[in-house]
């Protein structure tokens, strides 16, 4: 059975990228040459013309087409192959959704512990970007709220972190002078939360919340971030807002935290892996986050049926 030859695979995809034997030979670092002589043999394997020489450039044949989405996941999976092995003296790649969530102040809170290790803190869009960065070996850990199986991705992941959730309103909200609320008394309120993007993990936690507890999340509006989301919340009389415990939003004159009397929503972080990653530095991380997490450290705590088993056990 004739073997493929990654180096020639790269080969042909740089020049299917380039569309020019002489670009693909300069990103390569190679002769043009040896470009020549790799596609050939790869052709030679394949037993297909892959590449059309024309006077504008180079294109792909029909063959070309079918094979270049294949020759880009084979290079991937070598890649990624590559970097576990090899990747151990780099810093610590931590997907931690954003920096101002309590995930930031997790990957912060080992940092410390672990004496300044060389990390390196990333932002993502969630659990599905998340799933694809831990199998292509981009992020060697993340922080997200797990729904769905890992079994098909090959991930593993343990409970991380309990965070209830508060209630922002404005100064003139007949509940800014309050310390704290129940959830009861915001049946029938509207919830402002422009970060709620479709399909994410989080939504589908305020969702629950809004079935569990009567509470109406209004997600309209463009997401222009944190400082016009609190300052929407200061403009207005009625609506809330919720967040995390820990979130750290920007300070506003006209807007008030409330805690959230029990039962409270807490919203479930799980830390997530991939048993091949060899970086260093992950098996600290997984014991510091296992160590650190003690599910009754949240009285009270109302969480998904979804999520209650694996965190409230």
């Amino acid at each position: 059975m004739a073997e493929l030859d990654l180096g020639s695979v790269r080969a042909f995809v740089a020049v299917a990228d380039n569309r020019h034997f002489g670009e693909a030979a300069a990103q390569l670092g190679i002769t043009q040459q040896a470009v020549s002589k790799r596609i050939a043999k790869l052709e030679s394997t394949v037993g297909s013309v892959l590449l059309s020489r024309l006077r504008a450039g180079t294109g792909l044949s029909r063959a070309g087409e079918m094979f270049l989405p294949h020759a880009r996941t084979l290079l991937a999976t070598a890649d990624h192959a590559l970097a576990v092995l090899t990747g151990r003296d780099r810093p610590l790649r931590v997907d931690v959704l954003d920096t101002r969530l309590a995930a930031a102040e997790l990957v912060r809170d080992f940092y410390e512990a672990a004496d300044e290790p060389d990390i390196d803190v990333v932002t993502s869009t969630g659990l599905r970007a998340a799933r694809t960065a831990l199998k292509t070996g981009k992020v060697d850990a993340a922080f997200a709220r797990l729904t769905g199986s890992l079994v098909e991705d090959g991930l593993r992941s343990i409970p991380a972190h309990l965070e209830p959730a508060q209630v922002l309103v404005g100064t003139g909200h007949p509940l800014a002078g309050r310390d704290e609320v129940s959830m009861a008394e915001l049946a029938g309120a509207t919830a402002w939360m422009p970060g709620n993007a479709p399909d994410t993990e989080w939504t589908d936690f305020w969702d629950a919340v809004s079935a569990a507890f009567g509470v109406r999340i209004d997600s309209t509006g463009p997401n222009f971030g944190y400082e016009h989301f609190v300052g929407g919340i200061a403009r207005s009389t009625d609506r809330i807002g919720f967040i995390g415990e820990q979130c750290r939003v920007p300070d506003h004159p006209g807007v008030v935290r409330l805690a959230v009397a029990p039962p409270r929503p807490t919203y479930p972080w799980s830390l997530l892996w991939h048993p091949d990653n060899e970086h260093a530095l992950l098996p600290e991380l997984v014991e510091h986050i296992r160590s650190g997490f003690r599910a009754h450290h949240v009285d009270g705590a109302w969480l998904p049926e979804a999520d209650r088993a694996a965190f409230l056990a």
